[in-house]
């Protein structure tokens, strides 16, 4: 069975022919519990996203703050393994019919078998998967893997990307680039930064074509609606965690989510 690279590519493009960024949201699987976490991107896909990365809980996130953090403890000491992630990319995907990518750092892939990860996940409708550890330079494997199961291979740039190197990360990836805001973990900030508005020029300036999305610290609408006016796509996750963790109890947690989709889908759409 194919994967959903197809569908997320025409998800993009639909956004961008209705004049406005696409809202990508983030939640990681298992939390606060596996059904929970599914009812939660549900919530968030239907409130008005129109892509979910859901996040494969790890032990080390690099690129993660304390929310994420938090919450992916969380989903480990829940028991969560890589077939509740996709299982929960099945699920999103049949209930809502949007593009699913996961969020994962390498090693997880690595030990469970890329040619394993790669067909499991196409055959859950998965769209493809968000490397932000996995040098380019070393990911031909996957990327074979990958491109034969019509799975989208994203990379993370930041700002401290040099031209070549930005050259080099939208020739070998596919779907969209995710373009980090500024450097550091994810979390919630005051301002995205101008920083952001640079990076999707000069990457944009490599000529490939792909879509650039922006995330690390969008958390409101106001936010959303500042990166929607450079950037092809919003990335969201640590306000939608902190959402989740604020709430008094699971079914408040998913109105919260849901209520924030709908706020930051008028945010891309320059409503805010």
């Amino acid at each position: 069975m194919s994967g959903n690279i197809q569908l997320l590519g025409d998800t993009l493009a639909a956004a961008r022919s209705e004049g406005r960024s696409a809202l990508i949201a983030y939640l990681p699987a298992g939390f606060p519990t596996v059904d929970g976490g599914i009812e939660a991107i549900r919530a968030v896909l239907d409130g008005g996203a129109d892509v979910m990365e859901v996040g494969l809980p790890h032990s080390d996130p690099v690129l993660d703050g304390p929310v994420i953090q938090t919450a992916d403890d969380i989903a480990l000491r829940g028991g969560v393994k890589i077939a509740d992630v996709m299982r929960t990319v099945r699920e999103a995907f049949e209930a809502t019919g949007k593009p699913i990518l996961v969020m994962t750092y390498w090693n997880p892939i690595d030990r469970y078998g890329v040619e394993r990860f790669t067909a499991e996940l196409a055959e859950a409708g998965g769209a493809g998967c968000i490397l932000p550890d996995l040098p380019v330079q070393e990911s031909a494997l996957w990327r074979e893997h990958a491109e034969k199961h019509g799975l989208a291979t994203v990379f993370v740039v930041a700002p401290s990307s040099r031209d070549e190197r930005l050259a080099q990360i939208t020739a070998a990836g596919s779907g969209f680039v995710y373009a980090a805001s500024l450097m550091g973990v994810t979390g919630t900030r005051e301002s995205v930064g101008a920083q952001a508005e640079d990076l999707v020029r000069r990457t944009r300036d490599t000529g490939t074509g792909l879509p650039v999305c922006v995330g690390l610290g969008v958390s409101d609408a106001a936010q959303a609606a500042e990166v929607a006016g450079f950037a092809d796509g919003v990335i969201v996750g640590s306000a939608f965690v902190k959402r989740m963790l604020d709430a008094p109890d699971r079914a408040a947690g998913v109105e919260a989510v849901r209520a924030l989709a709908g706020e930051l889908a008028q945010g891309v759409r320059g409503r805010a």
